[in-house]
């Protein structure tokens, strides 16, 4: 079965055997108290909260929130925070773990430590998935938030880990994207249009599994098939991408962060790529984000 749209995730979680325990750090900001409570109002999740006791309190009286009666861990230091965050997934206290407010590298700082971090299965990337303004259909953008510079051998390991996102969601051959400023391949001038044409080259030889990559792509001939008929672009991925692809992080953020405030999209974002999806949305987005991104965690590890 495909998931067409963010609800539908959240309908698949609610199926699971039990709530998924998540431990959240730090925890003392509205939209992640009030995206956790959603989460255990909604049967998806169990929050595990961890940060300052005294300052989440009055965050949440505040906002007229009540995390009386949940676990809390009282950690007055945000990287100690996190650290025991990881900790309680280590020892099988929690089954996910969450972003709060802090920053995502030391997150990842944490979840890449060798003695004490979370194993990896390969490189570790950002997916964000929200749903596309015209059609019903979900599609997927990466990486916003954690490989700043890949080289050609990185962007091929973010696109891996993308297109497997990509099947767990039910999209049994992922059309991707590799975007760039124009569809012609600019080198050296734009050097994100080489890799791009290396990669769909790549996927015409099984680098990539049962897939369709394109690639140079601008964003326009990616998502909008009257863009694509106007340039004359024919293959499967122009004007219905599944998975946008960006050259680094700068273009990735500034379009998760436009899709998210000018677009006003709903962004569910997981850090994948280690044993656990790791539920890392952005310190400004909504709640409605984060309470989406616990869900995509959840469906994604099947807890």
């Amino acid at each position: 079965m495909t998931i067409t749209s963010l609800d539908e995730i959240i309908t698949a979680v609610r199926n699971h055997d039990r709530p998924a325990r998540v431990a959240i750090a730090p925890c003392a900001e509205e939209f992640v108290i009030r995206s956790a409570l959603t989460a255990h109002k909604e049967g998806i999740a169990e929050p595990i909260f961890i940060g300052n006791r005294e300052k989440s309190l009055a965050v949440a009286e505040k906002h007229g929130l009540n995390i009386d009666g949940f676990e809390f861990h009282d950690e007055h230091d945000d990287v100690e925070a996190v650290a025991t965050a990881v900790s309680y997934f280590k020892n099988g206290k929690a089954d996910l773990i969450m972003k709060g407010l802090v920053s995502t590298s030391t997150v990842l700082k944490a979840i890449l430590n060798k003695q004490t971090g979370v194993p990896t299965k390969g490189i570790i990337s950002h997916v964000s998935v929200f749903e596309a303004s015209s059609q019903k259909r979900l599609i997927l953008l990466t990486d916003a938030g954690v490989n700043i510079k890949p080289n050609l051998q990185r962007k091929a390991d973010i696109l891996r880990n993308a297109i497997d996102v990509a099947r767990k969601l039910g999209m049994e051959k992922p059309k991707a994207a590799i975007l760039a400023a124009t569809e012609k391949v600019n080198y050296p001038a734009m050097p994100a249009t080489l890799d791009a044409d290396i990669l769909a080259k790549m996927a015409l030889e099984d680098a990539f599994g049962d897939a369709y990559v394109a690639g140079p792509l601008a964003l326009d001939l990616a998502i909008s098939t009257a863009a694509a008929t106007c340039k004359g672009i024919e293959n499967p991925v122009a004007g219905c991408a599944d998975i946008l692809l960006t050259p680094e992080i700068e273009s990735g953020n500034i379009l998760y962060k436009a899709l998210a405030t000018i677009a006003g999209k709903t962004m569910a974002s997981v850090v994948v790529g280690s044993e656990v999806p790791i539920v890392v949305s952005s310190r400004g987005d909504s709640d409605s984000s984060k309470f989406h991104s616990i869900a995509l965690a959840c469906y994604l590890s099947g807890k």
